[in-house]
């Protein structure tokens, strides 16, 4: 037996009954050699690690807009943080950690440059719509590898489309969806504590009382109720789950929403718009991958796919370089 093999059969020994193995699983839309070494959730793991979007991700925002601290969240440490709690929640459930691995690692490849005033501007101006998840399956079906995708699993594709607001069809999947509400919660708060906009004596005491006051706690007590709620359906136990939501809902009010975070909202949609707007009536100067989008699809699809893949600081020194006049040099 290869080591895959072995892993396979070690998967069926070791997972609990409500997990995903390979073995029955893991087929793909192209049909590919087996690895000797690794199973296909392990293989995608690896395949959404090594892609440029992926590495897009260290310069894309996560709420502060291009941040100038070394210390403020951005879309990759999301991701890496999303990863370990999902992980963690699977390996105590006795899920699969891999496919809930390379589902966390791809869930916000999609993800526009300014976080989501970039979507919400995208969403508005581009025929096709879009949304984040849906463009991040799009990313590894159509994008990576000049166009060819990345051929993942059904399991992780599914994962990925699923992370945001809908049931996924695996545990593992509806482990990423909950991980990712948890990861982005917590730190956010961190994030708005030291951008000034937020003190830890904000937050709502009856929340603070059940979930913690620190973020250690919260993420201890959040992912703990995940595991004792069970896999039947991934969730809280109610107390804690009442008291997550209330804290979700205070942050939309007085984060998300806080003038101060989103001061500079209005000029991040203006050179989106700018941008593509100019792409639209200039196709020539797209690169040439995304002039083939645009001849196999149209231009519309071409466009706002290489926008929402650009990094913020990618997007802002295109739009200088377009729009702004140099100095005589």
């Amino acid at each position: 037996m290869t080591i895959r093999e072995q892993l396979e059969q070690q998967e069926l020994q070791i997972l609990g009954p409500d997990a995903c193995p390979n073995l029955g699983h893991a087929k793909r839309k192209r049909e590919e050699l087996p690895c000797p070494y690794r199973t296909n959730f392990q293989r995608d793991r690896d395949r959404i690690l090594h892609c440029n979007s992926f590495r897009r991700l260290k310069r894309k925002t996560q709420v502060f807009l291009s941040p100038i601290g070394d210390h403020y969240r951005t879309r990759l440490t999301h991701t890496l943080e999303v990863s370990q709690i999902a992980r963690t929640i699977s390996r105590a459930m006795r899920l699969n950690e891999d496919l809930t691995e390379a589902i966390a690692l791809g869930h916000d490849l999609g993800h526009s440059p300014f976080g989501h005033s970039g979507e919400s501007i995208l969403n508005s101006i581009c025929q096709h719509g879009y949304r984040h998840y849906e463009q991040s399956l799009r990313v590894v079906d159509h994008i990576e590898k000049n166009g060819a995708g990345l051929n993942l699993t059904e399991e992780v594709r599914n994962g990925i489309l699923c992370h945001t607001n809908r049931i996924a069809d695996t545990k593992e999947g509806n482990v990423v969806r909950v991980a990712d509400r948890i990861a982005y919660i917590n730190h956010d708060i961190e994030d708005a504590i030291r951008a000034g906009i937020l003190h830890k004596e904000d937050i709502p005491s009856d929340v603070t009382a059940v979930l913690g006051d620190t973020k250690t706690k919260r993420i201890t007590t959040l992912v703990s109720s995940v595991i004792a709620y069970g896999s039947a359906e991934i969730g809280m136990e109610p107390e804690i789950q009442a008291m997550h939501d209330k804290l979700h809902a205070f942050l939309f009010k007085r984060v998300y929403y806080n003038p101060v975070a989103k001061q500079e909202e209005h000029k991040a949609k203006l050179l989106i718009k700018t941008l593509y707007t100019h792409f639209i009536s200039h196709p020539a100067l797209l690169p040439e991958e995304y002039l083939a989008i645009a001849e196999k699809e149209d231009i519309h699809r071409a466009v706002c796919d290489y926008i929402s893949g650009m990094s913020d600081s990618y997007a802002v020194n295109l739009y200088q370089e377009l729009f702004i006049p140099k100095g005589w040099g």
